[in-house]
């Protein structure tokens, strides 16, 4: 088999969608899979709608995911890489107005109204179009027949000729979409099932110039959780646009791995796998022809998983990032060795980065709320007030040098009460976090220090 060569080609024209980001996906991995070559080709010939910051975020995101390109633009604008260029339309004009010309010549396409229209070969006829209220010319032509790698046999019929040109000057896509995958020696071509119902005037036009079609696989549609309403999920639902996750801290490896197992099955039940892994078992057999859900439970959880195994001091670093984002800059000017022990106390309990603000705010500031609902509930139990004087006169005297002294400490104070652990824990834990979750009561006397304890201790007694 020769060369594998695909190609992915958004449209700068609105955010990153995640169908998008799968779309990449597929054909990068298709690419790696096969040592073939990934191509990022720019679709901005609609100069109404493109925005500069649209095509920054198509390159960051890509580069997010690390999905990198073998030809294409260069995003910090230096010369495109391959020989197959201009990567973007808006560049390529002349190319396009040759292959126009090119049709003309062949008696494959004529002007009527000031636009270009694709001849279609075979007898022609007219009929009267209900739908359209006119009379319409049909063309007689055998069924378009795709043999997709992944939906299987299709037929289509073409029975009218359509514009490649609009009266403005401006190609539409079918043509430039052609010209470009001829002109790019695209070998497969990996895009959304929707566009399936293009593909049989992109066999046309093929076939008007003389070559033959790529290989074609149409990977099945996105649709919304059924908590998000009904069919293919767009850019206005939440959770769609592959910034959201990035602006919430997403491992990108993790949406990644979610994202490749959207569609595509590796032939087992697995599904956190690592990237080289995903790369040597991608095949187009293995994409699914039934559409698939996104469920942003299941995202949530794959990166959960993926943030427990990350080493320390990479979960550190995503921390110090994310903490340099907030209004408050108190977390990130933590003392390090402090700052590293409670994002080791953090990492197994949270499921995204963005938690951590909440999660970890009263280790970083005496300023912390007090949850009014756990208020009410934990000092309705017991006598509260009672265990609370009762460690604050025994801490001073605790051994905070470890979780196993602090628990020590607190199971001698309760012995000698008549009492168990359990009675000061509520209690002690909402007069120093505000709230009834978070690491273990130990952990969090230890890691705050005495000082700091006896201090909150102290205060919330005074105002309880």
């Amino acid at each position: 088999m020769s060369q594998v060569r695909v190609r992915f080609a958004p449209s700068p024209t609105g955010f990153f969608h995640i169908g998008s980001a799968r779309t990449a996906l597929f054909n990068w991995l298709y690419a790696r899979h096969t040592g073939g070559r990934f191509i990022l080709r720019i679709e901005d010939t609609d100069q109404a709608r493109n925005r500069e910051e649209f095509l920054r975020l198509i390159y960051d995101s890509l580069g997010w995911l690390g999905l990198d390109w073998d030809e294409g633009p260069d995003p910090r604008g230096g010369p495109e890489r391959g020989a197959h260029g201009p990567y973007r339309q808006s560049a390529r004009g002349e190319l396009y107005r040759r292959y126009l010309q090119q049709l003309a010549d062949a008696g494959r396409a004529y002007e009527k109204d000031g636009a270009w229209w694709f001849r279609l070969t075979g007898e022609r006829y007219r009929v009267f179009a209900d739908h359209r209220k006119k009379e319409v010319e049909k063309v007689k032509t055998d069924p378009v027949v795709i043999d997709d790698r992944i939906r299987g046999r299709v037929e289509r019929v073409e029975d009218e000729d359509f514009v490649i040109f609009r009266s403005d000057g401006n190609p539409v896509f079918h043509f430039v979409n052609v010209v470009d995958d001829i002109t790019m020696a695209v070998s497969h071509v990996i895009r959304g099932e929707d566009h399936l119902s293009n593909t049989s005037k992109h066999v046309r036009l093929y076939e008007g110039f003389g070559v033959p079609p790529p290989v074609f696989a149409h990977i099945p549609l996105i649709l919304k959780s059924p908590e998000m309403g009904q069919g293919k999920m767009s850019k206005r639902d939440k959770g769609a646009l592959v910034e959201e996750y990035r602006q919430r801290h997403f491992l990108p490896e993790a949406l990644v791995n979610y994202l490749a197992l959207l569609g595509w099955n590796p032939g087992d039940d697995r599904e956190k796998m690592p990237l080289d892994e995903i790369v040597r078992l991608f095949d187009l057999p293995g994409v699914n022809q039934a559409n698939a859900k996104f469920d942003p439970k299941k995202l949530a959880h794959m990166n959960m998983v993926y943030l427990l195994e990350q080493p320390a001091d990479r979960f550190g670093e995503l921390a110090r990032d994310y903490f340099r984002t907030l209004a408050s800059g108190a977390a990130a000017l933590a003392e390090e060795a402090y700052f590293r022990e409670i994002m080791r106390l953090a990492q197994p309990k949270i499921k995204s980065i963005d938690e951590l603000g909440a999660y970890t705010l009263y280790f970083f500031t005496d300023d912390f709320p007090i949850d009014a609902k756990v208020k009410e509930k934990v000092m309705a139990k017991g006598d509260p007030r009672a265990r609370l004087a009762e460690l604050v006169a025994a801490l001073p005297a605790m051994d905070f040098g470890s979780d196993a002294a602090v628990e020590a400490g607190i199971k001698t104070l309760a012995e000698k009460h008549g009492l168990g652990f359990g009675d000061y824990q509520a209690v002690a834990r909402l007069a120093v976090t505000g709230t009834n979750a978070g690491p273990s009561l130990t952990s969090l006397f230890r890691v705050l220090g005495k000082e700091r304890v006896l201090a909150r201790l102290q205060r919330f007694l005074a105002t309880a």
